[in-house]
């Protein structure tokens, strides 16, 4: 007999998670989830059933499931599995067999393949439940049985074995696998197994590198993605919440069709890149408003440091097949890493703006029409612009002092020699500085200069590059500029902070109250995000749209 074909599914479902502490107190939740656009509830009854419950308390479980306002899994999660109910399985059979018996049954019923495998007799019983013979009265309203696997340190050494294990249960219409993913690249592993399902698949990877596998569920034919109502009430490690996978994510446009995009670095999890970027995707489209101004999504995608770790995860995303990956934006610690990639793939149609090649690091990846790769670096244009707008169009001949030797740095000295100012480097190390200095030219001049010089620059402008003020940074209370040097600074001196969290940074606090102009780290952000968005979508970045998102949430 042949084997069966692949299962194809109608439409992924948004299931929120809820562990239930209290029968009432859960199905509030599940009625607020139905209100907040869930599709189905996942009652986690670990700490609701006890180790030796009365049938008054199974009467209770009972009756939540019965009057849950969505279709519903029932699942009783054992410490070994990850879960939190230290009761013997007898107990837990006998719950499975009330409630597929009830008279309005859940809709699923999770039962771990561990469980399964632990007990022959114990198996049969189980089994037992999920069959139109033991249900009360119509044979529609039995539950079908979820086989669920789970690992919570990595990818199973067994993962193959486990799932034809899974498949040998006769009565299992879905499975689900879900392991701690140790790196992006684990997601890819979990889509290879969605396009072999051959019925209903849950395949999630866990904790913050999993995320492409939570959301992009839809676009590989994932049966169901988990959620939480809230943050703080995630069931599994890496858990979105609802409000993210629907407004965030915009979770219900995503296709087969749909391009993936995504922030590289470490640490990633509070980047606001997805924030402005899926909003770009989701405006209307200017041709046609029933569509999308462009169908793709944006993720975090933490790469730990290192070279090998930076070259093995993003050519792996770049050369899936099916992933539709389209682009990037690259922060630290890989800018360097991003550069150097495309020099070892230059014959594969790798370009590096020439830009980003003197600057020596890039941090935007954008896949072509004629699927060449283009490289390049949107922080030294964002820069150029932040100041023009600030300081007008003539920076010809003026004279712009920048503190710090790091790859923000190099990117403003760029910049500011680009357009023809001069660009003075400050340091606190004199001969990076130096080395830096001599590393860079433009059509204007760029110098070091002594650290202890830095009160006698004279400069028109100052950019700090440095972390100084950055909160959670080293130095997050203090300032690059002595507030002796602001009190010299002529009137029309401006304080550029390329720091965006926070937005009002304690150099820019000392500078507005001596009334010179500033520039903030979120103007920046925001112009080389613009940037990108215009590389990746071929249409103008709706800025003003990317500064009201910024204000509001930094």
């Amino acid at each position: 007999m042949p084997a069966p074909g692949p299962y194809t599914p109608a439409v992924t479902l948004l299931c929120v998670s809820i562990m239930a502490d209290d029968a009432e107190a859960a199905l509030r939740l599940a009625t607020l989830a139905r209100d907040r656009g869930a599709d189905m509830i996942e009652f986690r009854l670990d700490h609701l059933l006890p180790d030796d419950p009365t049938d008054e308390q199974f009467g209770d479980i009972t009756r939540l499931i019965s009057a849950c306002p969505l279709p519903c899994i029932a699942t009783c999660r054992p410490l070994h599995e990850g879960g939190d109910f230290e009761g013997p399985d007898a107990v837990r059979l006998d719950l499975f067999r009330r409630l597929a018996t009830a008279e309005h049954p859940p809709r699923w019923i999770d039962l771990e393949l561990s469980t399964l495998e632990r007990d022959a007799e114990l198996a049969r019983q189980l089994l037992g439940i999920f069959t139109p013979e033991a249900a009360a009265g119509d044979s529609e309203l039995t539950s079908s049985l979820v086989v669920s696997t789970h690992d919570f340190k990595s990818r199973p050494a067994d993962l193959y074995q486990r799932l034809e294990r899974m498949r040998r249960f006769e009565p299992a219409k879905t499975n689900k696998i879900a392991w701690m993913a140790r790196s992006v690249r684990d997601n890819l592993d979990l889509f290879e197994l969605l396009s072999e399902r051959d019925r209903p698949t849950i395949a999630l990877a866990m904790g913050e590198a999993g995320i492409l596998s939570r959301v992009l569920a839809p676009k590989f034919g994932g049966f169901l993605t988990f959620a939480s109502l809230e943050p703080t009430a995630v069931t599994a490690p890496g858990q979105p919440t609802l409000d993210e996978l629907l407004n965030l994510y915009n979770i219900r446009a995503i296709t087969r069709a749909t391009c993936v995009y995504g922030v590289v670095g470490w640490p990633v999890e509070q980047s606001k890149s997805p924030l402005l970027h899926n909003c770009a995707f989701n405006q209307p489209h200017p041709s046609d408003h029933t569509a999308r101004a462009h169908d793709g999504v944006y993720l975090p995608l933490p790469v730990a440091p290192g070279w090998e770790s930076f070259k093995a995860t993003l050519g792996a995303l770049v050369d899936h097949p099916t992933l539709d990956f389209r682009g990037a934006s690259v922060t630290i610690p890989h800018k360097e890493h991003l550069l150097r990639l495309a020099q070892e793939r230059e014959c594969e149609g790798w370009i590096t703006d020439p830009l980003a090649a003197r600057i020596g690091a890039a941090n935007t990846l954008a896949r072509r029409d004629d699927g060449s790769w283009l490289i390049t670096n949107t922080d030294a244009p964002a820069i150029t612009v932040c100041l023009r707008r600030t300081m007008g169009d003539g920076l010809q001949g003026r004279r712009i002092a920048i503190i710090g030797a790091g790859g923000v740095a190099r990117a403003a000295a760029c910049a500011v020699s680009d357009a023809g100012a001069t660009a003075v480097i400050y340091n606190r190390t004199q001969q990076r500085a130096e080395m830096l200095a001599a590393e860079l030219k433009g059509a204007g001049k760029i110098v070091a200069a002594p650290w202890n010089k830095l009160h006698q620059s004279c400069a028109e402008a100052y950019i700090n590059c440095t972390p100084i003020g950055m909160r959670g940074g080293p130095a997050p209370d203090k300032t690059p500029l002595d507030l002796d040097t602001l009190e010299d600074c002529q009137p029309q001196t401006v304080i550029f902070d390329t720091v965006y969290n926070p937005t009002e940074t304690p150099l820019l606090q000392a500078a507005r109250a001596r009334n010179l102009p500033t520039i903030d780290g979120v103007d920046m952000f925001i112009h080389q995000a613009a940037a990108q968005s215009e590389l990746w979508t071929q249409r103008p970045a709706p800025v003003e749209l990317f500064e009201r998102l910024m204000r509001d949430v930094v």
